[in-house]
């Protein structure tokens, strides 16, 4: 067991590094097809979505991403900055979580920014989400109550696998402008 967590702390640390899993921009048609594909199912599941998509001065979405941990746990994912419907840079998400979970799940996370300043404090790289953030499932109707907290509203909706936990924990995030 102590061999497994320590396996997994390790695992964790590489991906809250974004400089060993940075971003390879050559991935972009693939991604772009994976983003839209994430787009249309969280409007299939809730279509009340579509007022966050429209009044947002932009969003990322993170179409896969994979998490899993035995008491220590991490997630990572990559995904799309969207301004004014195109792919405006590239985003990698990164999360440690501590606490009593066993499993693994994929998901994928959209986060809207209210107005211009959020979105750009989030391509300065100043942007991380605490233990105190929280995203909201989503299922039929439940953008209806959502809400921008602090500049930024954040959905997920879920692809596969299993997770319990009750855990601590941190998502942290890169940013990296696209070539014209």
């Amino acid at each position: 067991m102590r061999k497994v967590a320590a396996f997994v702390t390790l695992l964790a640390l590489v991906l809250l590094s974004g400089k060993v899993l940075a971003f390879e921009p050559d991935t972009t048609d693939k991604m772009e097809m994976e983003v839209k594909r994430a787009i249309l199912d969280i409007m299939i599941k809730d279509s009340g979505i579509q007022r966050f998509f429209d009044d947002s001065a932009g969003y990322v979405v993170f179409p896969g991403v994979g998490k899993g941990g035995i008491i220590v746990g991490g997630a990572f994912g990559r995904g799309l900055v969207i301004v004014n419907e195109r792919v405006d840079g590239f985003a990698s998400l990164s999360q440690f979580t501590f606490g009593i979970q066993l499993g693994g799940q994929k998901y994928s996370q959209f986060i809207f920014f209210k107005d211009q300043t959020a979105l750009d404090h989030f391509k300065r790289g100043n942007f991380e989400f605490g233990a105190q953030a929280s995203a909201v499932a989503i299922t039929v109707g439940a953008s209806a109550d959502a809400a921008y907290d602090m500049g930024v509203a954040v959905f997920t909706i879920a692809r596969g696998g299993l997770m319990f936990e009750g855990t601590i924990s941190g998502q942290r995030f890169s940013y990296q402008a696209k070539n014209p």
